[in-house]
């Protein structure tokens, strides 16, 4: 039981269930885009998979090396919705004290949500250049998480904003080698996806 009050109040829990959410199948792939150490992404994974809110699949990569392949379930999906609303609340609450210059009442509820920060960041239920405003209005300085979130906006995690949108830009290579399985696997030869590119037909 613990380990469930770990999960719903650890920001980083969530960033990585979201980013399972958005097809980030690996530890690795996980790694690049939340900005987390790779140690912490493996406890943190085995916690949702203990909680049922993932499921880690063992499956063949190329030349037999085995591949872990991470999913999220209906559950965790249930949870990170819920958890995605009440933050989306209150961001849409520090972006009207915010416009209503009101800094006490702001500073307070940054006080109070300063933990989930990289979470709203990472999630885009916060958008950078409002989190970066705020930050500057009242004088505080960025963590390091939340300053390697905002700077990698335009790199890093651009790529997980377009993963949540559809995975159609800008992560192309790596987001096709799944959704391009389902979607246009068969379109120009059948063998696309299969590792048979250019040599598919040399028999």
């Amino acid at each position: 039981m613990s380990s469930e009050v770990n999960i719903r109040e650890s920001p980083n829990h969530f960033i990585v269930l979201d980013a399972i959410s958005r097809g980030m199948s690996s530890v690795d792939k996980i790694t690049k885009v939340s900005k987390l150490s790779k140690s912490e992404i493996e406890l943190i994974v085995n916690d949702l998979v203990f909680q049922r809110l993932i499921t880690s699949n063992e499956k063949r990569g190329f030349l037999g090396r085995k591949k872990i392949e991470l999913k999220i379930t209906d559950t965790g999906m249930n949870l990170l919705g819920n958890k995605k609303k009440e933050l989306k609340d209150k961001v849409q609450e520090m972006q009207q004290y915010y416009d209503n210059g009101n800094r006490t009442q702001l500073e307070s509820l940054m006080d109070s949500n300063r933990a989930w920060m990289p979470m709203m960041l990472f999630s885009g239920l916060m958008n950078i250049l409002f989190f970066t405003s705020m930050m500057s209005f009242m004088g505080l300085a960025m963590s390091p998480t939340e300053s390697s979130l905002a700077g990698g906006s335009e790199g890093g995690n651009a790529d997980s904003g377009s993963a949540a949108a559809g995975e159609s830009s800008s992560d192309s290579s790596g987001a096709d080698s799944q959704a391009g399985a389902d979607s246009g696997g068969f379109d120009s030869g059948g063998f696309d996806s299969g590792g048979f590119d250019g040599g598919g037909f040399d028999f």
